[in-house]
C-alpha cells in the first residue's frame, strides 16, 4: 500500500483549488484501471484522504460514486474494497466492449482518421513486450482499446467506457500467466492499427469483432479455473 500511496500522492496537485468527490474518484478510478489497487484491496480513509489531501466526507463521496460503478464493494464494519469479479461479471464487460467497440468502428467517417493516440497505446504495448513487463501490457491493450473508443469523439462514450476498461483491469488481475494473456493481442492490436490506417474500417471490425470474442473465452476460462482452485469468487 505505500508504493500506491506515494503515487496518489503525485496526483495530489491534479485536484487543484477544486478537490471535488468527483475529482478524486477519477484519480482512484485511473489507479484501479493502471492496477496499482488489485481486487480485494482494503482502502484506507485516512491513508487516502491524508495522500490526495482531501476530507473525509469528500472521499466517502467519491468512494460512494466508485461503489456505484461497481469498481469498490463496501462491507458492513469492514470498510470499502476494492471488488472482486464474478464470471458473470466478465462476460457482461464484455458484452459492453462489444456493443460499444464495434459500433464505434462501424460508425466512423471517411478516412483519414486520427490515429495517432492508437498509434502511441500501440508502441507503449511493444515497449512493455520488449521490457518483459506483461502487466504494463495489459495497461497498453486498455490504453489501445479506449484510444479506439475516443475516435468516436463523444465524451459520454468515454466516460461510460471508462468504468469498463477499470473494470477489466480488476479481471486482469486474476489471471495467472499475464504474457500469455496479453502477449498475442499485441500484434492484433496493430493489424487493427494498420486496416485504419488503410481506411479499412469493415476489415479493421472484422478484426476487433474476432479479437474480442477470442479474449473473452480466455478470460472465462481462466476464471472458472481459478475458480475451481479456489483463486477467486
Amino acid at each position: 500500500m505505500a508504493e500506491q500511496l506515494t503515487s496518489l500522492a503525485d496526483d495530489r496537485a491534479l485536484l487543484g483549488r477544486t478537490s471535488t468527490a468527483e475529482r478524486v474518484s477519477d484519480i482512484l478510478r485511473s489507479r484501479i484501471a493502471d492496477g496499482y489497487f488489485p481486487p480485494g484491496t482494503r482502502l484506507s480513509e485516512d491513508a487516502i484522504g491524508g495522500a490526495l489531501g482531501v476530507s473525509r466526507n469528500t472521499l466517502r463521496e467519491a468512494f460512494r460514486l466508485l461503489t456505484h460503478e461497481r469498481l469498490l464493494v463496501h462491507e458492513l464494519n469492514r470498510g470499502v474494497f476494492v471488488r472482486v469479479l464474478t464470471v458473470e461479471d466478465v462476460e457482461d464487460i464484455f458484452r459492453a466492449r462489444s456493443l460499444v467497440e464495434c459500433a464505434v468502428v462501424r460508425g466512423l467517417g471517411e478516412p483519414p482518421y486520427r490515429l495517432e493516440a492508437v498509434a502511441a497505446a500501440v508502441a507503449e504495448g511493444e515497449r512493455a513486450t520488449a521490457e518483459n513487463d506483461w502487466n504494463a501490457l495489459g495497461t497498453a491493450n486498455i490504453h489501445f482499446h479506449r484510444e479506439l473508443v475516443a475516435l468516436a469523439g463523444s465524451e459520454r462514450t468515454d466516460e461510460l467506457m471508462r468504468s469498463v476498461f477499470a473494470e477489466l483491469r480488476l479481471a486482469f488481475h486474476v489471471v495467472d500467466d499475464p504474457r500469455r494473456l496479453h502477449e498475442p493481442y499485441l500484434a492484433r492490436n496493430r493489424r487493427i492499427l494498420q486496416a485504419l490506417q488503410a481506411g479499412d474500417k469493415r476489415e479493421a471490425e472484422r478484426l476487433l469483432e474476432t479479437y474480442l470474442a477470442d479474449s473473452l473465452e480466455r478470460m472465462v476460462e481462466v476464471y472458472r479455473r481459478r475458480v475451481g482452485e479456489g483463486s477467486a469468487p
